[in-house]
C-alpha cells in the first residue's frame, strides 16, 4: 500500500519596513526572487512586527533596522528563536550589530536583485534543515530563564575586512580560504582579497569546524571549496581551491584530514 505523499506547506514571511513604498518595493523583488514565499503580514514599526510574529508564526521575518519606537534590532531581539531574522537597512553600519542578533542574512536597502536572490536561496537551504531538538530545547530554556550560558555556541557569518581603503562586510560562504601574512590575515573570495587583522589562531575558534578545516598554522580553508589534493615534489599534500590558482599546502600536523591521500 502506498503512502500518501502531502506537498510541504509554502513558506511564510512577514515584512517590516516603516517607508511603505520601500515596503511595497521588498514584497515586489521578494515574489520575483522567491514565488513560492507567501507574504502574510506587513509592519510599519518593530512593535507591530513582533505582534504579527507571534500572532501568525511565520518562517521569515524580514526587518527594517531603523524604524520608530522599537527597532529592527529590539524586534529581533524580542522574537528570538520564533522565525528566521533577514534584517534589511540602508545603514551597512549596523551590520555588526545586527548579525550579533543571529540574523540568517542582512541586504541593503534599495535591495538588489541578486542579492536578494541569495538571501532567498540561504533561507530556503535553512528551511529544509532538519531540526535539531537539542537546539530547539536550549532555545525555549534561554527564552524562559533568559540563561545566556545556555544558548548554542554562535560562529562567524561575516567577517568585517579591509579591501584597499573600503571596508566591506564579507559572509563566510563566499571565503574560499584565510591565510597569514605578516601582521593582517588575507581573506580569499573567488572575487577579491582583503585583509583582516585577526590572527589565524583566534580565527579559528570563531569559525564552524563543520565548515572550515585549518592546514596549516597559516591557513584556514574551506571545506567545500577544496576542489582536490594532490602532492608536490616533497611528497606533502597541497589543496586545490575551487576559484583560485593558488595551492595551499597541508602541514604533516593536518595531514589526517585528507587520509585517502
Amino acid at each position: 500500500m502506498t503512502a500518501s505523499m502531502h506537498p510541504a506547506p509554502a513558506p511564510t514571511a512577514v515584512v517590516a519596513d516603516d517607508e511603505r513604498l520601500m515596503r511595497d518595493q521588498i514584497v515586489a523583488r521578494l515574489k520575483e526572487a522567491w514565488p513560492e514565499l507567501l507574504i502574510v503580514g506587513e509592519a510599519s514599526n518593530g512593535r507591530e512586527a513582533i505582534d504579527l510574529v507571534r500572532s501568525l508564526d511565520p518562517d521569515i521575518v524580514f526587518l527594517d533596522i531603523s524604524m520608530p519606537g522599537t527597532d529592527g534590532i529590539e524586534a529581533a531581539t524580542a522574537l528570538a528563536g520564533q522565525a528566521h531574522v533577514v534584517f534589511v537597512t540602508a545603514h551597512d553600519e549596523y551590520a555588526i550589530r545586527a548579525f550579533e542578533q543571529g540574523a540568517v542574512d542582512y541586504v541593503l536597502k534599495p535591495a538588489d536583485p541578486a542579492r536578494l536572490a541569495l538571501t532567498c536561496q540561504r533561507l530556503r537551504e535553512r528551511l529544509t534543515q532538519a531540526p535539531d531538538p537539542m537546539h530547539d530545547l536550549l532555545a525555549q530554556l534561554s527564552q524562559r530563564l533568559g540563561a545566556t550560558g545556555l544558548e548554542p555556541r554562535e560562529y562567524l557569518r561575516w567577517v568585517q575586512a579591509s579591501v584597499g581603503a573600503t571596508l566591506r562586510m564579507i559572509p563566510t560562504s563566499e571565503i574560499l580560504f584565510f591565510r597569514a601574512e605578516d601582521k593582517y590575515t588575507r581573506v580569499q573570495t573567488q572575487r577579491f582579497e582583503a585583509l583582516i587583522r585577526k590572527p589565524i589562531k583566534e580565527l579559528i575558534d570563531e569559525l564552524d569546524p563543520k565548515e572550515f578545516w585549518q592546514i596549516h598554522r597559516s591557513t584556514v580553508v574551506r571545506v567545500d571549496a577544496v576542489e582536490q589534493v594532490s602532492r608536490n615534489l616533497r611528497g606533502n599534500q597541497v589543496v586545490h581551491v575551487k576559484g583560485s590558482d593558488e595551492k595551499l599546502e597541508v602541514s604533516r600536523s593536518f595531514n589526517h584530514l585528507f587520509k585517502q591521500m
